[in-house]
Order: C-alpha cells, then sequence, then structure tokens
C-alpha cells in the first residue's frame, strides 16, 4: 500500500513539472513574439510629420493612406497623428522623444527627422518606420535593429517628369520648382533635367530647362544645386510667385515637387492664359488639377509610399520586420509616373516613349543623376 501511494506521488510530482515547463515553453514563446512583433494586433501607431499635416493631399498624407490602409485589414490597432510646427529637425526629433514612451511604432514622413535614430536606441522595444531619410549615425553605428528606413529612388520619378515635360512642351522652356534642398528634392530636381536632356538627345529636341536667379537650391553638403527653391515646403504665396515669373519667361510645363508651397504654383498656373501645365509630385494629384471644365495636371511623377507604409507594418505583425536602410526602384513598382487613363493628359505617342523608358530604367540602362550618386543631368548612363 506504502508503495502505491508512493508510486502515484512521483507520477503526480512528474505530471507538475511537465505543466510547469510547459508553461514556461509557453511564456518564453509568447515573450520571443511580444518582442518580434508576431502575432501582435492592436499596435498603437503615430505619425508625426511636417507643417503640412496628414491632410496635405501630398507626401504627407499618402504615408498616412498606408497606415489607414493597414487598420483597415487589422481594425484593433490605432493611429494618432501628431503635427510638428515648425519643420526644424531639432523639433521634429523632440515631437517624436514627447510621444515614443505611448506608442508601439512611430511613423516619421521626411528628411527633418533622421535624427530620430538616438530615441530608437533608447527604445530598442520601439519601431520607427523612416520615410525620406536615413537614421543619423549614433557613434558609429548607422543601422539600427528597430529602425526600417525607407527611401525612393525619386530621380526616377522625376526623370519621367522630365519626359513629360520636354515631349509635351509647346514653348520648349520647362522648369521644376521644389521647396527645400533635402535629398529628396534634389533628386526630383536632378531626375527631371536628365529627363528633359534625355528627351533632347533621342528625340531630337531643344527643350530648355529655365531657373530664375535668387532661387538656386543648395543642398545638405553646402552645394550649390541651382533650380528653383522656395526655402519651405509650406508658403504658398512664394508659390505663386515662383510659378508666375516662370510662366512670365513662356515657360508652359512645370513639374512642382514643393509640398504645400506647390499649392500656390498650382494656383498660379490656374490663373495663367494659355496652354500651361503641371505635372504633380509624390502621389496623383490630378484631382487638385481641377480648374473649371479643365484640368492643369499632365500627369503625375509618384512614389509609391502607401504600399510601402502598409507592408512594413504588417512586417511587424507577421513578425519578420527587419531594420535596415534601402532604397526603393522601379523595379519594384515603387517609382514612376501615372498613367491611368482619365488620370493624366499624355499623348499616346509621349506615353509609348515613357513605357519604352521605364523599362529601362527597370533594368538599369537608364540611371537618372541623383544628389550622390556620382552623375549629373548632363551625363548618366543610359544618355
Amino acid at each position: 500500500m506504502k508503495k502505491s501511494t508512493k508510486n502515484i506521488a512521483v507520477v503526480l510530482i512528474l505530471a507538475l513539472m511537465t505543466v510547469v515547463m510547459a508553461a514556461c515553453g509557453n511564456n518564453a514563446n509568447e515573450a520571443n513574439e511580444a518582442n518580434s512583433g508576431a502575432g501582435k494586433d492592436g499596435l498603437k501607431i503615430a505619425i508625426v510629420t511636417s507643417p503640412s499635416g496628414v491632410d496635405d493631399g501630398n507626401f504627407n498624407e499618402d504615408n498616412y493612406n498606408g497606415i489607414l490602409n493597414f487598420i483597415k485589414n487589422h481594425p484593433t490597432a490605432t493611429v494618432k497623428a501628431v503635427r510638428e510646427e515648425t519643420g526644424d529637425p531639432a523639433a521634429a526629433v523632440q515631437a517624436v522623444a514627447d510621444i515614443v514612451a505611448d506608442y508601439d511604432v512611430i511613423i516619421t514622413p521626411g528628411f527633418q527627422f533622421a535624427g530620430v535614430s538616438s530615441i530608437a536606441l533608447e527604445n530598442p522595444d520601439k519601431t520607427f518606420i523612416l520615410n525620406d531619410a536615413e537614421p543619423s549615425p549614433v557613434g558609429d553605428q548607422k543601422d539600427f535593429d528597430n529602425v526600417y528606413a525607407m527611401n525612393f529612388a525619386e530621380q526616377e520619378s522625376g526623370f519621367f517628369a522630365g519626359m513629360a515635360a520636354a515631349l509635351e512642351t509647346k514653348s520648349n522652356k520647362v522648369a521644376v520648382v521644389n521647396g527645400i534642398a533635402y535629398p529628396s528634392n534634389v533628386n526630383y530636381q536632378f531626375g527631371f533635367e536628365s529627363g528633359v536632356n534625355y528627351v533632347n538627345k533621342v528625340y531630337g529636341k531643344n527643350v530648355e530647362v529655365v531657373e530664375l536667379s535668387g532661387y538656386a537650391g543648395t543642398d545638405v553638403t553646402g552645394a550649390d544645386v541651382g533650380g528653383n527653391y522656395a526655402g519651405s515646403f509650406a508658403d504658398e504665396a512664394t508659390g505663386k510667385v515662383i510659378g508666375n515669373a516662370l510662366i512670365n519667361k513662356g515657360v508652359d510645363r512645370i513639374f512642382v515637387a514643393a509640398g504645400g508651397t506647390g499649392n500656390g504654383v498650382f494656383t498660379a498656373v490656374k490663373e495663367a492664359k494659355g496652354d500651361v501645365k503641371v505635372i504633380g509630385v509624390d502621389v496623383d494629384q490630378y484631382d487638385d488639377g481641377a480648374n473649371g471644365s479643365e484640368n492643369i495636371v499632365l500627369t503625375s511623377a509618384v512614389k509609391f509610399m502607401s504600399m510601402n507604409v502598409e507592408k512594413a507594418l504588417n512586417t511587424i505583425v507577421d513578425g519578420s520586420f527587419k531594420g535596415g536602410n534601402v532604397v526603393l526602384h522601379a523595379d519594384t513598382d515603387s517609382t514612376g509616373f501615372i498613367k491611368e487613363e482619365g488620370r493624366h493628359q499624355l499623348s499616346e505617342d509621349t506615353l509609348n516613349k515613357m513605357n519604352e523608358a521605364y523599362e529601362l530604367v527597370k533594368d538599369g540602362k537608364i540611371v537618372p543623376a541623383s544628389n550622390f550618386n556620382g552623375h549629373t543631368p548632363e551625363k548618366f548612363p543610359g544618355l
């Protein structure tokens, strides 16, 4: 009887140990899932933007739409939009620091947010998604496990804007208007100029890229990059002044890469007499071009940002998130131009020529100039 009781006790102890070990194993798995994001729903997301906010109809809003698309498929997730009122890099980083404790994921569209890397290092349990910026180095560290920094090859989209302008101009005078000479904006400018030069050489045109004195840009290295820079992404009045000045010089096709400042250029073109058109940027701006029964938007040079923001958020949920600094190109359908019927006013001939060039860009046979790729708008692979 005692022997039997002893055996029962041993069996019970072994069973209890098995349950405890299983529980420990489950707890460890749950901890690993929590750390990796696997199976994590109900994400608390914040997006911190420049002064133009998430309803700018352009760059910030497209990033925000990527979050909204993610929430449609993950309805327990939430998003808070925070507007940083100055656009100053130090203030932008402080705006992130002020809220980092309250959110799982913080999305920051804009070059001014590069300095959030220091916050990311101090908060390894938080995830950061940067757009248009690589995280600033902290000491010797340039990559961060909890930071996914996506940049786009804006020079590719700008190239197609340049092609469209050069192929469609009637006056043979075109221009690009920019906000601030951050790398992404200079990429658009150099890409545009590359596209115009490509059309001039390949199709025998003689199109001039017009620059106004007094509006040359200075990039982050202090180099003079020329162009027409307003010095702000939120100055409609200056945008209109630049737009009118270009129109007065005979420019009839204007690529507008200036954020909220670009609204002033749109207004100038809408008020202009004659056949003057703009090329939108970042997103499809055709609706913004409505002008009575007409439309002033020729096409738009785009970065497919919302798609990539949504993809990044999905990796957090499925546990495949990986920090790193990436540049997205046409080969992933991340850059390009608007060619859907009813959303552009390109001729069939122009569209065919741009589609042919698009394949060459995808294949790496055309590599437009950018701020730091070592090429110039006058000399780049494919020209």
